[in-house]
């Protein structure tokens, strides 16, 4: 699943931050990478990071505003998103290396 954990839910003013958290199973007693994607309406998907082996990187975009955390023992990843802009509107989910697997996507709305 993934979850909106901010009180204000998927919908957010431009310069207003969220926080995300999506869980995508992989293999028992195995850590894996796991990267977030987002899809814009009528875009294609864009890979947001990743996070594998206690290193995170992350796309042009969202360097500096966006940072990603992870709970080992859950396969879920969290991903902070500060500095939001009308841009980073779209369908957020993350995606397990091990298996895979996709969490369930949530919508994150920035109006200005």
């Amino acid at each position: 699943q993934v979850q909106v954990v901010e009180p204000g839910g998927g919908s957010v003013q431009a310069g207003e931050s969220l926080r995300l958290s999506c869980t995508a199973p992989g293999f028992t007693m195995k850590t894996c990478g796991m990267d977030w994607y987002r899809q814009g309406a009528g875009k294609q998907r864009e890979w947001v990071g990743t996070t594998n082996n206690g290193h995170t990187t992350y796309a042009d975009s969202v360097k500096g505003r966006f940072t990603i955390s992870r709970d080992e023992a859950k396969d879920t990843v969290f991903l902070q998103m500060n500095s939001l802009k009308p841009g980073d509107t779209a369908m957020y989910s993350c995606k397990n290396w091990c298996s895979n697997s996709w969490g369930q996507g949530t919508q994150v709305t920035v109006s200005s």
